[in-house]
């Protein structure tokens, strides 16, 4: 097993002559180029780079933009990829030495193809400067996921299942071994050997931060079956998606290579916790944050509250994007633990948005929303997160009052999150025009996503007899 390190080039590195020298001198043969398509699931090819030259770097290099999913139809197929030369790293995943490029997506005459999901990012990032509100957004994305040890699944026309192993499961105490499994919902900050996984989580980390993305902490999460947390230290909205990318593929290579399967969905395991990840944004203009306000609710500005607003109004339609699969909705479920109340408090984890009251520094002073999970595509949740966010400064919307008590124990009853995807891709549909503004997503790109959604994901989810319903119904 070769080692799994990446290597960066230094901040010099600027030209793209310089950077493919600096790769063939680091042992370099093949230039590997990423892309996403619309569900956010990464795309690549390989070149020699003996073959891969400058031009490609301005003109791109051409693919079959019909054979990925929710891109060009057959009868106008070509489209190619513009490498960023921001984004090079040597990927240690590969035995063969490749330098890894992310691409932005372009139409055969140059211009940006508006279904390509990074373009969307960079047309709010755009927006967000042209505003004058603020020149950046701080995202910093709490991903969760699972661990397992084997994965197997099948579904044919009379008959389907899955199932998952993990050597942390509970449902494993029963068959002979050393014990030492967390309880369902007792996977929070165990020690080894409760914690099987400490050894596997530090070399993520260390594969992680060999490619540039800095890591602050990691650990068990609550979780019982090897639930995990890596958080990355929050960067610039565009930066941060990119690496979003990258920290899911590095992660399930490191897995991998010691016989684990990595999982981002929100809810494979029935009775425990669901893998969210919570997303920390903050506006800042001239270097100075501007969500801080010693004399506000948790310190907050009024920009701030305007900007939670603007996530509480829109959130239905954000989640299309947000929490965009079927299983995300067996997480986000009235009545538990998950942030399905769309209300705002400091500290509280109940509510969607919450105010981490962990430093009075301002440069910490930030906001949290808490419904999102892992399978979102980054380029357009984030997108649609700051969209909302600017709508609810710009039309200076009321957040209302902070819910600072326990909701389950006060049975108080607040707006909520949608049921089902189905819910969500409808509020889209209904709710789309502050995602519209300046032209960052385009109604034909917005339409496009939830027909794709709601035939590929929702509906075919929805026709299928459930394992469960068999329980329930066959002898009605």
């Amino acid at each position: 097993m070769t080692d799994m390190r990446g290597i960066r080039p230094s901040a010099q590195v600027k030209t793209a002559s310089g950077l493919l020298k600096w790769a063939k001198e680091n042992g370099a043969r093949f230039v590997d180029v990423k892309f996403v398509d619309i569900r956010g699931v990464v795309q690549h090819f390989s070149v020699p780079i003996a073959n891969f030259d400058e031009g490609i770097f301005k003109d791109g290099i051409g693919f079959d933009g019909s054979s990925i999913r929710g891109f060009q139809t057959i009868n106008k197929s070509d489209l190619n990829l513009v490498p960023d030369i921001s984004t090079a790293f040597i990927d240690p995943v590969p035995a063969v030495p490749t330098l890894s490029l992310i691409c932005d997506v372009v139409d055969l005459d140059g211009t940006p193809y508006a279904n390509d999901p990074r373009g969307v990012l960079k047309r709010a990032d755009d927006y967000l400067k042209a505003s004058g509100i603020a020149d950046v957004c701080y995202f910093g994305p709490e991903a969760e996921f699972f661990i397992f040890s084997s994965v197997a699944f099948e579904n044919n026309p009379n008959g389907s299942f899955y199932e998952v192993d993990s050597p942390s499961g509970f449902w494993g105490s029963g068959e002979p071994g050393l014990g030492y499994r967390p309880r369902i919902k007792e996977g929070y900050f165990p020690v080894p050997p409760t914690d099987k996984m400490q050894d596997l989580r530090s070399e993520m980390v260390e594969v992680l931060m060999s490619c540039g993305i800095d890591i602050e902490v990691h650990h068990h999460e609550v979780g019982g079956a090897a639930q995990a947390e890596i958080d990355m230290r929050f960067d610039e909205m565009r930066t941060m998606a990119d690496k979003l990318l990258l920290y899911k593929y590095l992660i399930r290579n490191v897995a991998y290579r010691h016989g684990y399967s990595v999982t981002f969905m929100p809810k494979p395991i029935f009775s425990d916790n669901g893998s969210g990840m919570h997303c920390h944004q903050s506006l800042w203009k001239d270097g100075k944050p501007l969500f801080y306000d010693k004399k506000g609710y948790a310190s907050l500005s009024q920009m701030a509250l305007n900007y939670i607003g603007g996530i509480l109004k829109h959130a239905p339609a954000i989640l299309a994007f947000a929490a965009p699969t079927t299983n995300s909705y067996r997480r986000l479920v009235p009545g538990y633990e998950a942030p399905v109340n769309l209300v705002y408090s400091a500290r509280n984890r109940s509510a969607a948005v919450r105010i981490p009251m962990y430093s009075d520094n301002p440069k910490a002073k930030r906001i949290e929303f808490r419904a999102p999970d892992p399978t979102a595509n980054p380029y357009l949740a984030f997108a649609a997160m700051l969209m909302a966010g600017l709508d609810g400064i710009k039309n200076k919307i009321d957040p209302g009052e902070p819910s600072d008590f326990d909701l389950y124990e006060e049975g108080v009853e607040t707006p909520t999150v949608p049921g089902s995807l189905h819910g969500s891709l409808d509020a889209l549909a209904a709710d789309s025009a502050f995602l519209t503004e300046g032209g960052v997503f385009t109604e034909p790109f917005i339409e496009n996503y939830i027909s794709y959604k709601k035939v590929n994901e929702a509906d075919a989810v929805a026709m299928r007899p459930h394992p469960y319903e068999m329980q329930l119904y066959y002898d009605f």
